[in-house]
C-alpha cells in the first residue's frame, strides 16, 4: 500500500472512530510506529486530524466524547490500577467528592466496606455503586441528567457544590496537558467539574495516559490546580518530571 492510500484509510478511521493511536495503526498496517507518525503528520499538515498524544483526531472534533459504554471497556487495565493507586488518598474518616468518570467510578467500586465516608457525587453510575455501601453517607447531587455521561450539571449542581467543602475531590478528564489544562467536550459539564475542584481542599486527578495532550472544547482547570495526577505507566518519566515542575505529584500505576 502506498503511503497515500494508507494515509487515506487512517483518515477514514479517525473519521469513523473518533480517534486512532499510533500502536494499533502499525499493527494494522504492518509498518512501524515512525511511518505511521510521519502519515499523521501528513494528514495534521493538511489540517485533516490533529496529533494528540499516541495518535490523532479528526480536525475540528475537538467536542469529540465517547458514550458511557466505550469510556468503561477503553484503557480498562490501566483505569483498574489508577483505582487502585488512589484508594492511598481516601481520607481517614473524612468527607470527598468523586466527579463522573470510568476511572473514578473504578475507585467507587474499590472503596473498602469498612471504610467510614462522606462522598458528594453528582454522577447517577457512581451512586448506584455506593448505595448500599454500609460505611457511606451519600449525597446525590441533583440538575439536569447529561444522557451520554449520566452526570447532573447546570444551576442545581453548581448551586450544591458552592455549599459544601470537601477534604478531596476525585476529578476525571477527558484531556490534560501543561498548555491546555485540563479539557473536557460539553461546557456543562466543566462548569460542574470546576464547581467541584473550588468545593475541595484537595484536588487529585485520575487520567489514563491517552489522555495525556488531549485538548476538548471545555476548559475547566489548569494543571496547576491539581494537587496529584494519578495516571498508568504509559505517561514517560519525561512527560511526568515535567508536569512535577509544575508543581503536581505524579504516580505512576
Amino acid at each position: 500500500m502506498y503511503a497515500p492510500e494508507r494515509q487515506q484509510e487512517i483518515l477514514r478511521l479517525a473519521r469513523d472512530g473518533g480517534r486512532v493511536d499510533v500502536v494499533s495503526l502499525a499493527e494494522e498496517f504492518q509498518v512501524t510506529a515512525e511511518t505511521i507518525r510521519r502519515d499523521l503528520r501528513a494528514l495534521d499538515r493538511a489540517g485533516l486530524v490533529r496529533r494528540v498524544h499516541g495518535g490523532a483526531i479528526p480536525a475540528g472534533r475537538l467536542d469529540f466524547e465517547p458514550d458511557l459504554a466505550e469510556r468503561e471497556s477503553t484503557a480498562a487495565d490501566e483505569k483498574d490500577r489508577i483505582a487502585k493507586a488512589a484508594l492511598a488518598e481516601l481520607p481517614s474518616e473524612g468527607t470527598l467528592i468523586l466527579d463522573a468518570g470510568s476511572t473514578v467510578a473504578r475507585l467507587a467500586g474499590d472503596i473498602p466496606l469498612d471504610a467510614a465516608l462522606t462522598v458528594v457525587t453528582h454522577s447517577l453510575p457512581i451512586a448506584a455503586r455506593l448505595a448500599d455501601h454500609p460505611g457511606i453517607q451519600l449525597h446525590l447531587v441533583g440538575g439536569r441528567v447529561r444522557n451520554r455521561t449520566r452526570a447532573a450539571v447546570d444551576a442545581w449542581a453548581l448551586r450544591a457544590y458552592g455549599e459544601i467543602r470537601a477534604d478531596v475531590v476525585f476529578i476525571a478528564a477527558n484531556g490534560f496537558s501543561a498548555d491546555h489544562g485540563l479539557t473536557t467536550p460539553d461546557l456543562a459539564e466543566a462548569a460542574v467539574k470546576r464547581a467541584a475542584i473550588r468545593a475541595a481542599r484537595r484536588v487529585v486527578l485520575l487520567a489514563d495516559s491517552s489522555k495525556h495532550g488531549q485538548e476538548h472544547f471545555a476548559r475547566f482547570g489548569e494543571l496547576g490546580d491539581v494537587d496529584l495526577l494519578i495516571t498508568d505507566s504509559g505517561l514517560s518519566p519525561e512527560d511526568a518530571t515535567a508536569i512535577e515542575r509544575g508543581g503536581t505529584e505524579v504516580v505512576r500505576a
